[in-house]
This record gives C-alpha cells, sequence and structure tokens, in this order.
C-alpha cells in the first residue's frame, strides 16, 4: 500500500449560502446533539456531559456525537476545562483527544500530542471505540497503510459494524490501492456480507465504488461526472448499486445516527446511474440532510451539486 496522503480535515467545511435549505450540517437530524453543541460553544459543557452519558454504549451514536461537538471551534478550551473539573471523565477525556485530533488534522496541532490524548482516553474507558475513531482519523490522513489497518482492527474489535470506521477505510484503500479496485471492492463486500442482515453496511459497497471516481477523477483518469464517466454502467458498479437500494427498500436505515451519510451516497449513485425513480425516492427521503460526501467529489460545492442533481430528478 502506498504512502498517506497529505494532512487535510476529514471533511472539508461546507460553504454557506444565506437562505439555503439544502447546506450540510454534520450533526445530520441529531436534535439533541445540535442541542448540546450550542450550548458547547457557550461554554456550558455540562449540556455535552449529559449528552455522552446517556448515548451511553451505542458506539456509532457515540462516536458521530464526539466527532461533531469536536469540531466546534471552542470545544477543545470547553472539553479541557470539562476534564480538569472531571479528571477521571472518561467523556471529557475522548471529547479533549478528538478536538486535538481534528487540529492535527487542519495542521493547528501536533499529531503526536493527539496521539497521547487518544491513548489515555482509550485507557479510561477500554471498551469504547471512539478514542481508537480518533487515532484511524489521524492515521487516515497520517499513518502508514500497516498502522491504519491495525487501528481500524481495534476500532472493530470493540464494535465490528462501526460505520465510520469501515467509510474511513474505504476511503483510505481507494486513495492507496495501485493496482485497480480488488482490494477496495473485496474488502467493502466482505463488510456488507459479514454484517447482520439489517447494517448500514450493506450500503458499503456503493461507498466504495464512489470514493474509486472519486479518486480517479481527483487525479485526472475520469471525467469528474460519474455519468459522464460511465462509472455507474460497470455491470459490477450497477451490481453494487441494485443491491443496496433493494436492502434499503427491505430494510431502511431509520434509527442509525449516520443514515443519511447512507442516503446521500445513495442518491449520489442513483442519479448518476441514470436510475431517476429511485433517485426521487431517495431525495425525499433525504429533506435537507444533505451530507458533504459523496457531493464534494471530486471538487464541487456540495450544496449547489445536491441542489442540481434534486432539481433535475424532482424538477424544481
Amino acid at each position: 500500500m502506498a504512502g498517506p496522503g497529505p494532512a487535510v480535515a476529514e471533511t472539508p467545511p461546507a460553504p454557506a449560502h444565506p437562505g439555503c435549505e439544502h447546506c450540510p450540517d454534520d450533526a445530520l437530524d441529531d436534535a439533541e446533539l445540535i442541542s448540546a453543541r450550542a450550548a458547547l460553544t457557550q461554554g456550558r459543557w455540562q449540556s455535552a456531559r449529559s449528552l455522552l452519558l446517556h448515548t451511553g454504549d451505542d458506539w456509532d451514536r457515540r462516536g458521530h456525537r464526539v466527532t461533531v461537538l469536536a469540531r466546534e471551534p471552542y470545544a477543545i478550551a470547553w472539553a479541557r476545562e470539562w476534564l480538569l473539573a472531571e479528571p477521571g471523565s472518561a467523556g471529557a477525556a475522548t471529547l479533549y483527544a478528538l478536538t486535538l485530533v481534528r487540529r492535527a488534522l487542519r495542521g493547528k496541532g501536533e499529531p503526536e500530542r493527539a496521539r497521547e490524548a487518544c491513548a489515555g482516553a482509550a485507557a479510561l474507558a477500554p471498551a469504547d471505540p471512539t478514542p481508537w475513531l480518533g487515532l484511524l482519523l489521524l492515521a487516515r490522513y497520517l499513518g502508514t497503510g500497516e498502522e491504519t489497518r491495525r487501528l481500524f482492527a481495534e476500532v472493530c474489535r470493540r464494535h465490528p459494524e462501526h460505520h465510520h470506521a469501515h467509510h474511513l477505510m474505504a476511503a483510505r484503500i481507494a486513495e492507496t490501492e495501485t493496482r485497480g479496485t480488488y482490494e477496495l471492492c473485496a474488502f467493502a463486500e466482505r463488510a456488507a456480507a459479514e454484517a447482520p442482515a439489517d447494517s448500514p453496511l450493506a450500503v458499503l459497497p456503493v461507498v466504495a465504488y464512489t470514493e474509486r471516481h472519486r479518486v480517479l477523477a481527483a487525479t485526472g483518469r475520469a471525467p469528474a461526472d460519474p455519468a459522464a464517466a460511465g462509472h455507474w454502467t460497470e455491470p459490477s458498479a450497477l451490481g453494487a448499486l441494485g443491491a443496496a437500494f433493494d436492502w434499503w427498500l427491505e430494510w431502511g436505515i431509520e434509527e442509525h445516527p449516520r443514515r443519511y451519510v447512507d442516503l446521500n451516497h445513495l442518491a449520489h449513485a442513483t442519479f448518476g446511474a441514470g436510475r431517476y425513480a429511485e433517485a426521487a425516492a431517495l431525495f425525499q427521503r433525504i429533506g435537507r440532510h444533505v451530507t458533504p460526501a459523496p457531493w464534494s467529489y471530486p471538487d464541487r460545492d456540495p450544496c449547489e451539486a445536491f441542489r442540481a442533481a434534486r432539481e433535475r430528478t424532482l424538477g424544481g
């Protein structure tokens, strides 16, 4: 596996369009998270404490909530204050560690300091995959292939179906695989096959094909438009897309905290494949909960890309 790419933020900040209902919010539809985030910006870290306490061992939800809270500009100061007030708090240590990860990925902090903080948080909560998710976020951009695989395994040892971790790994493999897409497809298909029938990892093969197109377009090996590239006309890609859409029809993903990430991937893919009836159903379900990935791929304004695809599909 090739070496890692440059340090960049995990997800580029979405541009703001005043009055636009489709601008991404990484909190998605989590009202409790949105409330705790607003309180955190005002220095009231007790709301974040209560939120994480009540999240318990819902690991996908915990990871989602901590990573969103950690993106707030002043989260590091208030997480540090919380940690000073409760030095043994796993929640405080994890949030503080993820704020350091965020700063390191933006080139504003030392990666080693972030790694140490994640390790400290992991020691306070051995069963929690979230500190390991922080380490995986660092490795996804700054680590070696071996380190990335090791940390992914640590996350999955604690939560085998960890949604965010699988998406990070798919993106990393897409960027570093040099001989076609065998490893990427095998990884995604194996994860989907081994997960329970109702697991949203059923959508991971679609995510993998989307990540592959992102890399090809970013390096000039394919047109930026998946339709122009014929990306979704390949039999294997169409098969993955059909299976994922059928899974959504049967199981839905109504309770998962990151379900809109999958819905946006499915809408993006069905639109790119010209399957407008299916895309229309997905756009209706998404509503205003747009996610930067994959609409920002390879280098687009996600709000405008989503709006254009939605208007073409729904007619306005």
